[in-house]
């Protein structure tokens, strides 16, 4: 008896010990940091891609260590930069938050509105027109406005990003600061919707000149050769480049002299190079040191939106040299970011979600030389065309406002005064418009409450359509299909697969190692960060908990 109690002793002093040991791994409650990562313009498949050629550090570490989502996708139309980041901090589509594109028409006073300007605020630490921004037109409360409130204001909450909608969309309402990049100048702003003025740190920082040391650089393949080997040739006719160049090496310093001759900015040319999201990750760690993010019990919020893709796809396309090179070094400043993460707070502290705005088509004339149909949507003689239609159907007047990401806005008050059915005139235009070349087809908005759910494509449209922001008509191109530009070689803006699929995959605090397969909405990632932290939900939330996040 006397061996065996001891023997049940021993064992119980190893469970003991085994339990107590494990405590090092059992992550707090709540994280103390939660960090957005969101990337402009990175298709899913990208990720796939070059898997095998990231580094230990960055995306790969999130792979190896994180749960992936192979299958998260946006479920409206208008794939674009501001809906996705509204979207993604609302939890719910553009017909509920309002930010159905990045700019739209206001017939009334027959204006275009960008998304986030507002005259009613002044900037803070850069240019007049630079820093008249905030976040005015989202109509529905963000995770980070619910944080701010369930924490009485203690919470920490910023936003950062070279474009002024990612830093305002993702960081909300009650946001302590949103800080964007003013070409202007080279410095990081934000507005008086935050702050009176910059804090002395952002102060010192915009004061080391960094953009103009980047600027001096020359912008040469980071990898070996091989690296680009699933790549279009380097040197072709059908991508835009830099003042016609489209080939490496760039000497960033001859080309930003060459800049001025068609740009206001000389350093807006940082935003279209790599050293953009380096420039980026550069101010989100000191953000992070200065502003004392994660170091007490209540959970802070950051979230760094690198926009580099986004500019390099539009210009080189999403298989160019230019494009796999940004997209490689761009996983070096995940890895520089999330090192400085695990460095300073400890991974069990910091709660990591990396996920994109949208994706990108291929440049059509690479997908005709695979004998794939593809082609440019001439807007501007489309648009010509239907007003001279018009025209001849109803007689002389501006029967069309204008016209901006998919959608046609009819003038609505000479209708009226015209006496002519609002319904009827959209169906005709509609009629006009569908049998041009790239079009698959045009939906009034009269047509869209009617069996609109069943059909996946409507669907998305309903998604996308707030009656208030949104056109007359919405028009749909054939896949491979984008509107020509003089200042794009491609583009997104459809719900095809290329544009909407992206990565999501979520690292740190309480994470384990998971693929999953299943399909869901990037409208997920709000509800889940309050599940997580026990917060309500945003006020129009319509995504759902990702429940393989929580056992």
């Amino acid at each position: 008896m006397r061996l065996k109690g001891l023997i049940v002793i021993f064992l119980i002093m190893v469970v003991y010990t085994g339990v107590k040991g494990q405590g090092a791994y059992i992550p707090p409650e709540k994280p103390k940091l939660i960090v957005g990562i969101i990337v402009e313009q990175l298709r899913y498949d990208q990720i796939e891609r070059f898997s095998d050629r990231f580094g230990d550090g960055g995306i790969r570490r999130l792979l190896n260590e994180g749960t992936f989502y192979q299958n998260a996708a946006y479920q409206y139309m208008l794939t674009q930069s501001a809906t996705a980041h509204a979207t993604i901090s609302t939890g719910t589509e553009p017909a509920w938050h309002g930010i159905v594109s990045n700019s739209w028409y206001f017939p009334l006073r027959n204006d275009l509105v960008y998304c986030t300007q507002d005259p009613g605020i002044y900037p803070v630490g850069g240019g007049y027109e630079s820093g008249l921004h905030s976040p005015v037109h989202l109509k529905a409360s963000t995770f980070t406005d619910e944080l701010k409130m369930a924490t009485q204001q203690k919470a920490k909450v910023f936003g950062i990003g070279m474009k002024d909608h990612a830093a305002i969309l993702s960081a909300g309402h009650a946001a302590d600061a949103a800080y964007w990049y003013d070409s202007g100048t080279g410095n990081w702003i934000t507005s008086t919707w935050y702050i009176d003025s910059l804090p002395a740190w952002v102060n010192d920082f915009n004061a080391m000149l960094y953009p103009e040391a980047y600027l001096d650089k020359t912008w040469d393949m980071k990898g070996p050769q091989e690296y680009y080997y699933d790549c279009v040739p380097d040197t072709n006719t059908l991508e835009l480049g830099f003042n016609g160049k489209n080939y490496f090496p760039y000497d960033l310093k001859r080309i930003r002299n060459e800049w001025l001759t068609e740009h206001q900015d000389d350093l807006s040319l940082l935003r279209e190079t790599p050293f953009g999201n380096t420039y980026t990750t550069d101010f989100a760690k000191k953000l992070i040191e200065k502003e004392s993010l994660g170091k007490d019990d209540i959970t802070d919020v950051l979230t760094v939106c690198y926009s580099a893709t986004g500019y390099i796809g539009h210009r080189f396309g999403p298989s160019s040299y230019e494009m796999a090179d940004a997209i490689l070094r761009l996983d070096k400043e995940v890895g520089d970011l999330l090192t400085y993460l695990v460095d300073s707070l400890g991974k069990r502290n910091i709660l990591v979600y990396f996920t994109a705005s949208h994706g990108i088509a291929e440049i059509p004339g690479v997908l005709k030389n695979n004998r794939i149909p593809s082609g440019y949507f001439k807007t501007e003689q489309a648009i010509y065309l239907l007003r001279s239609y018009l025209k001849v159907r109803y007689g002389e007047g501006e029967w069309v406002k204008g016209y901006i990401g998919n959608q046609i806005y009819l003038n609505r008050t000479l209708i009226e005064d015209s006496k002519i059915s609002l319904d009827e005139i959209r169906k005709n235009a509609a009629r006009f418009i569908v049998q041009m070349s790239g079009v698959n087809f045009v939906y009034p908005y009269s047509d869209l409450g009617i069996n609109s759910y069943g059909n996946e494509n409507l669907e998305r449209i309903v998604n996308s359509y707030n009656p208030q922001r949104s056109g007359d008509l919405i028009i749909t191109f054939n896949p491979g299909w984008v509107e020509s530009s003089t200042e794009n070689v491609t583009d997104h803006d459809s719900s095809y697969e290329y544009n909407s699929h992206v990565p999501l995959i979520w690292y740190g605090w309480s994470i384990d190692r998971v693929s999953v397969n299943r399909n869901i909405n990037l409208t997920d990632i709000a509800p889940t960060l309050s599940s997580l932290i026990k917060i309500p939900y945003p006020n129009a939330c319509t995504g759902k908990p990702l429940y393989e996040l929580f056992r």
